[in-house]
């Protein structure tokens, strides 16, 4: 069975494709500086929307999603946006973490694995 990766970097790909299975890489937001927790999830699900299309997916094949959010006080923040992007009937297996992300200024990352 072949793999297809995509944004192939020095230490990660973003995306890879391994038979009908889409795995993506965590997703911060683009411009996450002085960004609110629903902002920076707005635009990682943009971004993450993007990175499904390139595969040959969409939100409706998420198979699995795990957030990472560095306060779990902004836990309803977050899941606004996400209640808002979510395709109703295909929720995913979902796990939401508080966790130190790789720069102060990301307060939210998502990755996602996504069937074909």
């Amino acid at each position: 069975m072949t793999i297809q990766r995509f944004e192939v970097g020095p230490r990660m790909s973003q995306v890879v494709v391994h038979g009908n299975t889409v795995y993506l890489a965590g997703v911060v937001a683009g411009k996450a500086a002085g960004k609110s927790v629903t902002e920076q999830t707005q635009d990682v699900l943009a971004i993450i929307d993007g990175h499904l299309a390139t595969a040959g997916t969409d939100k409706t094949k998420l198979l699995s999603a795990t957030i990472y959010i560095t306060d779990m006080k902004t836990f309803p923040e977050m899941n606004a946006a996400w209640d808002g992007w979510i395709s109703a009937g295909n929720t995913p297996a979902r796990a939401t973490v508080e966790a130190k992300l790789a720069a102060p200024q990301y307060n939210v990352e998502i990755m996602v694995i996504a069937a074909k």
